[in-house]
């Protein structure tokens, strides 16, 4: 089935701002509550959201196969279950609503007064219920800068990293849409040249700057998926701040990892943008030495070239864009990292999140993380404002965008926006 909602030439009726994320060809898939306290599954075209749930009810995707509560529930679960034919079909047909030449609900203004909501009448949700989340590890330079400032920069990579993505297990509960900020962590750290640790708020907070994809229900317990039909299991990507404690994590990680330094918040933006959105912008991912086992083989273009960028915006200063990079530098793709995920028969279901660790390019300017840009806080960064930051202080906002373009076309992901406050205090 082909994906005619990718067409370039088509237009909206929908009036959609010019280098607006959220052209006719993008059409996300999220979740918001409308100002009647309604929450429905939606898509967006330029500063408008598309009550989904609305727009089945007015029959406007019959011949479609869906549930008559498909898109009037609270979260994508569902939807997503339902494989990869119905979200293109959904999408095309969608497509096709909003074309300017489609009269049907462009000149039915009792519909569209149902339908249509200005997107700053609504308020977004978190798109899915987030089963399981795992957070990989997978851009070669972001590990070998960790590895220079923690351990023999001789050495700087683990011997396994060239022949697994590395990964582990993170928290679901704390994973939260762009908007809501966040507490800085109360927790045991072990000072500088001291020998006895101490309990308090951490000290460098810090963002990590990833991208995120949504995975369908993809195997049952015991079965592997294999590399070639790992992509028809993913769903989309959204942008994420894995916020990270390092004065916790160098205290704690030894030896089972990060625990408390990452789990207290992971900020997500609230479209999902699909795979069939991202097609155009396939792009060959970094040569693979030594090369990986047949099961974590692949051939052709399986990264995406997506412009990243990450602004703090102070509490009385303009945003400073501190880092440009590019989601085409990781080492490890997407769908490698989903065929090693259940290599071992690890069931994945509709739903569960994975990060793709910290994207970090080959250049200074690239790097994702506060860590490797004030390289480990002793070369602080100056914001606009004139103050400086080793890591992000409390009032801070980090605000991450991403966008592809060609062809004329820009695809973005909208933003994810946190602020950071300072420690949580029980009345």
């Amino acid at each position: 089935m082909s994906i005619t909602a990718n067409n370039i030439n088509r237009k909206s009726w929908l009036e959609v701002p010019v280098d607006s994320d959220f052209p006719i060809q993008n059409i996300p898939f999220g979740v918001f509550l409308t100002k009647e306290n309604v929450v429905t599954v939606g898509t967006r075209i330029g500063d408008f959201a598309i009550d989904l749930g609305a727009l089945q009810q007015l029959n406007y995707f019959e011949g479609i196969e869906l549930t008559d509560d498909m898109f009037l529930q609270d979260t994508l679960n569902d939807f997503i279950s339902d494989g990869k034919k119905t979200w293109r079909l959904v999408r095309n047909r969608i497509a096709e609503i909003f074309d300017e030449k489609n009269p049907k609900l462009r000149d039915n203004k009792k519909d569209k007064d149902i339908v249509i909501f200005k997107m700053t009448d609504v308020e977004m949700q978190l798109p899915v219920l987030i089963g399981d989340y795992t957070d990989f590890y997978s851009s070669k330079e972001h590990a070998t800068n960790v590895g220079k400032m923690f351990r023999d920069p001789e050495n700087a990579l683990l011997s396994n990293w060239l022949h697994i993505p590395l990964g582990y297990h993170g928290r679901s509960s704390s994973i939260i849409p762009s908007g809501i900020p966040v507490n800085r962590p109360m927790c045991q750290t072990l000072p500088n040249g001291e020998k006895t640790p101490v309990f308090g708020p951490s000290r460098m907070i810090d963002f990590e700057l990833e991208i995120a994809f949504i995975t369908t229900d993809a195997n049952v317990m015991g079965e592997n998926i294999p590399i070639n039909e790992a992509e028809d299991y993913i769903f989309g990507m959204v942008l994420m701040n894995d916020w990270s404690a390092r004065d916790i994590q160098k205290w704690e990680s030894v030896p089972l990892g990060p625990f408390l330094s990452k789990n207290f918040a992971s900020s997500i933006s609230p479209w999902i943008i699909t795979m069939d959105a991202l097609e155009p912008f396939r792009t060959k991912g970094p040569k693979q030495d030594p090369a990986p086992f047949p099961n974590l083989q692949q051939k052709g273009k399986h990264n995406f070239d997506i412009n990243l960028e990450v602004s703090i915006q102070t509490e009385k200063g303009n945003a400073t864009v501190v880092t440009r990079s590019n989601f085409k530098y990781m080492y490890w793709s997407m769908s490698q990292q989903l065929a090693h995920h259940t290599s071992n028969g690890c069931r994945v279901n509709s739903g569960d999140m994975m990060g793709s660790g910290t994207i970090s390019g080959p250049n200074p300017d690239s790097y994702g993380s506060m860590l490797e840009l004030t390289w480990g806080g002793e070369n602080p960064i100056k914001l606009n404002d004139g103050t400086e930051r080793k890591y992000i202080n409390d009032g801070d906002t980090v605000i991450m965008k991403g966008f592809c373009k060609n062809n004329g076309v820009r695809i973005g992901f909208g933003e994810v926006c946190s602020k950071l406050l300072a420690p949580f205090v029980r009345k």
